[in-house]
């Protein structure tokens, strides 16, 4: 596991994340969210191992649009370099569309989902997006 700098880390993801945005091509409103660190899950309390990520979405964008940008990821992650590891739907009840795909060398992970409006909770239509560095030890 690399030892790297937090803030050098959050950074990557940010700027994968612009990324992301840039392939999607969904014109809309974006949530403005920037990348924090939490401890890696896998490893002991007392381990002093981060993870960056950074969870955004993209709303009031037409639901066909976002639904473009899903095929485009498709299409050009793994022209970026990306391995899609899961395509098709998340374990929710609505069964939303959901892409997983890691980056060259497993620095980076996105997980993307497209919501479709719903009643419940006036939730609009939604594309979410998350993502994630891999787990370091900070310098």
């Amino acid at each position: 596991m690399k030892t790297q700098d937090g803030d050098t880390v959050k950074a990557g993801v940010e700027r994968t994340s612009s990324r992301i945005l840039e392939i999607l091509d969904v014109r809309g409103k974006v949530t403005e969210t920037g990348a924090t660190t939490s401890r890696c899950s896998d490893y002991d309390s007392d381990e002093e191992v981060y993870r960056a990520r950074h969870p955004w979405s993209i709303y009031k964008a037409p639901f066909a649009d976002m639904q473009k940008g899903m095929a485009r990821l498709r299409v050009e992650l793994p022209k970026d370099g990306w391995k899609i590891v899961q395509d098709g739907v998340d374990g929710s009840k609505a069964k939303s569309p959901q892409i997983v795909a890691e980056s060259r060398g497993g620095k980076f992970a996105v997980d993307v989902r497209l919501h479709k409006a719903s009643k419940v909770g006036n939730a609009p239509d939604l594309l979410e997006v998350t993502v994630e560095s891999a787990c370091y030890r900070p310098k």
